[in-house]
């Protein structure tokens, strides 16, 4: 059997529509996702941004460091101005990621703050807590180093 032209465009309209996904038109539209915006997966965390094994001393020595800035500034010792460069050095050395050093200036100031909303004038209790956050930051600082090098 032999297909006119006519036929021939009538075969391949016709296959066309077979293999064609739907047009637009056809489909029902969706209502707009306002929640679409907002659901979004979150990236995954950097290797970086993921917590070392020493994170929690290391917090702990941050508020340390910021408790002794503000008690051995308020008794107006030799080191008072140590504790707020040792600080800076701390967050040079391991604050790799803005997060990371965000929450390591956010246990020194909490360290710091928690201590100035309580003090207001050098005392012999001033004294004595001052001299206990040495004990546990030495501890600390041996325990770290001990552990995990350096």
């Amino acid at each position: 059997m032999r297909l006119v032209p006519w036929h021939r465009v009538a075969v391949l309209a016709l296959a066309a529509v077979l293999v064609a996904p739907p047009a637009e038109a056809q489909q029902r539209a969706k209502p707009p996702a306002k929640e679409a915006t907002k659901e979004q997966p979150k990236e995954p965390a950097s290797p970086a941004d993921v917590p070392a094994p020493y994170d929690r001393d290391l917090m702990r020595m941050a508020e340390v460091i910021g408790s002794l800035a503000f008690l051995r500034g308020l008794c107006a010792t030799p080191d008072a101005a140590e504790w707020p460069a040792r600080m800076k050095a701390l967050i040079e050395a391991e604050g790799i990621t803005p997060a990371r050093r965000d929450r390591l200036a956010g246990a020194y100031n909490r360290g710091y703050r928690s201590y100035a909303l309580t003090y207001r004038v050098c005392t012999a209790a001033a004294h004595e807590a001052a001299a206990r956050f040495l004990t546990e930051g030495e501890r600390l600082s041996h325990a770290l180093a001990g552990r995990f090098g350096g």
